[in-house]
C-alpha cells in the first residue's frame, strides 16, 4: 500500500480530515486554550497583598506593643506568607502558571516583608540599616524586571523563594513578643535574612544581564542575516 495522505491514518484507526479538494489547506488544529488570568493561585497572590494594610493596622495598635495585637499581627503576617508558598504550588500543580502572577508573586512578597520590616523600625524593634539594606535590594531587583519585561519575565527563583522564607521568619521572631534569651536567635536569622538578600540580588543582576546579551546577539545575528 503507498504512503499517500490518503492511506495514513492516526491513532485509533480514524482517518484525519482530508481537504475538500487537492489545492485546499488542511484545517489548523486549534490551539490550547490559554490560562486564565482569574485563577486560585493569582487570587492567593492578591490577597496576600491586601493583607498587607491588615497587618500594618494590627501592628501599630495602641503603642505598638501590646501583646495582643503583636498575637494578631503575627498571626496576619503568616497568614499572608502561607499563600505565598500555597500559590506557587497550585499555579505548577494545575498549571496555572502566568505572567501576571510571575510578576505579582514577588511584588506581593516585597509589599509584605518591606512593610513589617519598615514597621519594626518605625516602632524601634529593628535597625534601620537593615531595613534600607533589604529595601534597596528589592526595589532595585523589582525596577531590574521591569527593565527587561519586554524581553522576558525573570521569575523568583529558588534562590529569592529561600532568601524571602528566611526573612519571614526571622521577622517573625521580631514580631511575637518572645523572652530576651531568644534575642540571639532572632539576629541570626535576620543576619542569615540580609546574607541572602545580597546574594540574591547579585544574582538577579547577573541574570539580567545575560538576557540583555542574549537579546543583543540575537538582534545582531538578525541584522546580519537580512
Amino acid at each position: 500500500m503507498s504512503a499517500t495522505g490518503e492511506d495514513r491514518t492516526v491513532a485509533g484507526g480514524r482517518t484525519p480530515p482530508q481537504p475538500a479538494d487537492p489545492g485546499a489547506v488542511a484545517p489548523v488544529p486549534p490551539a490550547a486554550d490559554a490560562v486564565p488570568l482569574v485563577n486560585i493561585a493569582n487570587i492567593l497572590t492578591v490577597l496576600r497583598i491586601v493583607l498587607v494594610p491588615v497587618f500594618l493596622v494590627a501592628l501599630f495598635v495602641g503603642d505598638g506593643h501590646e501583646t495582643v495585637w503583636r498575637l494578631v499581627a503575627f498571626g496576619v503576617f503568616v497568614a499572608a506568607a502561607i499563600t505565598d508558598r500555597v500559590d506557587g504550588q497550585l499555579a505548577r500543580k494545575y498549571g496555572l502558571v502566568t505572567d501576571f502572577g510571575k510578576m505579582a508573586d514577588p511584588i506581593a512578597d516585597k509589599a509584605l516583608i518591606g512593610a513589617a520590616l519598615v514597621g519594626l523600625s518605625i516602632l524601634g524593634d529593628l535597625p534601620w540599616w537593615v531595613t534600607g539594606v533589604i529595601a534597596a535590594r528589592e526595589l532595585g531587583i523589582t525596577l531590574l524586571r521591569f527593565a527587561v519585561l519586554r524581553h522576558a519575565v525573570i521569575p523568583a527563583g529558588r534562590g529569592g523563594k529561600l532568601k524571602t522564607l528566611v526573612q519571614a521568619v526571622a521577622i517573625g521572631f521580631f514580631l511575637l513578643p518572645l523572652p530576651d534569651v531568644l534575642d540571639p536567635v532572632a539576629w541570626v536569622l535576620m543576619g542569615g535574612a540580609v546574607l541572602l538578600t545580597v546574594v540574591t540580588g547579585l544574582d538577579y543582576v547577573v541574570q539580567a544581564i545575560r538576557l540583555r546579551s542574549g537579546v543583543r546577539r540575537a538582534e545582531a545575528e538578525s541584522a546580519t542575516g537580512s
